[in-house]
């Protein structure tokens, strides 16, 4: 605290001495405080230029304190099933990854916000600070409340003082600072909270939904109906059935673009897959064509399974979905994305007696 008050005082005699203040952030030509204190006593060169750097590598320093404790901060939340549960997750280098990418997105959004003008959040900062100074030191009163060690009642108006002061303080610098972003706070905190707690009851429904307390459920273990999307004869098709004869003796390939090309599918289908699987001693595939309005296939697709699960009310529906995965990254808008809509199509109208399983095709 010494030295603190000797940092202070060192900076608050010169500046009177050279009838130095504060200028408009906004305005041109503006200084800080420390830029326009070096000029006056050294002049501008490389002293000037030398210290502005070492106070920008000062102020760095100082923001890395954020970088390290904001992510444990979101996952002590997370923790406490309050946040996402994707801030308890380590990166690469062991750090919380996903609490700094948030930080560094709302360090960006404000920065945004204020016009790049650095001045203009300090009243969200004095607020934050000042916020948690008193809830701190009123969680300090209610735990000597509560605790039974000698000299509690001492140690309770000590911080119970610290609390009405903070809190004091907190009032007049929202108030006074209230137009010029502190509003942000008054808004925010509450919502902050709102979000919080629906965090929480969301993950609590979800822990009371999938728990289970009874062993395996063994009864019913038909084989499901396996339903697989049908386009043209080709390794990935083919690799598609394949797995369903595995899996299944029920199968369907359903098609589901049949308007002007149904005859030739059967015929490619029969040559290429039931006449095979006869051979072979198994059960073929039952070749669905379903009618596309417009051809648009998988809005068809989707409802056959549907219809298919309700005809179906003991078994389940395994929809298999052969797709092709490219090599590089910029070949994936050269191929057809229908697999993928499909999917997120059955995601959202399916339930638990529909499983999607990808059945992938390397190239």
């Amino acid at each position: 605290m010494g030295l603190l008050m000797t940092f202070l005082g060192g900076i608050a005699l010169p500046c009177r001495a050279y009838n130095i203040g504060a200028t408009d952030p906004t305005g041109a030509g503006y200084q800080s405080i420390l830029s326009q204190l070096i000029s006056a006593v050294m002049g501008r060169g490389w002293f000037c230029d030398v210290a502005i750097a070492s106070i920008l590598s000062v102020l760095a320093l100082s923001a890395n304190t954020s970088f390290a404790d904001f992510p444990r901060l979101t996952r002590a939340i997370a923790e406490s099933d309050h946040l996402s549960h994707i801030f308890k997750i380590r990166g690469r280098r062991f750090l919380y990854s996903h609490g700094i990418y948030a930080l560094v997105g709302f360090t960006a959004i404000l920065l945004v916000g204020f016009g790049g003008v650095t001045d203009r959040p300090i009243p969200l900062f004095a607020i934050g600070a000042f916020l948690s100074f008193t809830l701190s030191q009123a969680g300090m009163v209610i735990h000597w409340k509560r605790s039974n060690e000698s000299g509690r009642l001492h140690r309770m108006i000590i911080n119970g003082f610290g609390a009405f002061a903070t809190g004091v303080t907190l009032i007049v610098v929202l108030v006074a600072k209230f137009s010029d972003g502190a509003w942000i706070t008054v808004i925010l905190v509450p919502l902050l909270i709102l979000l919080m707690s629906a965090v929480k009851r969301h993950y609590k429904g979800v822990a009371r939904t999938i728990s289970v307390a009874t062993p395996i459920n063994v009864a019913n273990l038909e084989e499901p109906l396996v339903i697989v999307p049908l386009d043209r004869w080709t390794r990935i098709t083919e690799k598609g059935l394949r797995f369903a004869l595995k899996i299944s003796t029920h199968i369907e390939a359903v098609h589901g673009d049949a308007e002007e090309c149904s005859a030739e599918v059967r015929a490619m289908f029969q040559q290429n897959v039931v006449v095979p699987v006869h051979a072979a001693g198994l059960v073929p595939p039952e070749l669905v064509l379903l009618q596309s309005p417009y051809r648009f296939v998988l809005m068809p697709l989707v409802e056959h399974i549907l219809e298919a699960e309700r005809t179906h009310p003991n078994r389940q529906i395994a929809v298999l979905i052969p797709e092709l995965v490219v090599r590089r990254w910029w070949q994936t808008p050269l191929h057809n994305q229908r697999a993928q809509l499909f999917k997120l199509l059955l995601l959202l109208r399916g339930n638990q007696r529909i499983i999607v399983i990808n059945i992938p095709w390397y190239l």
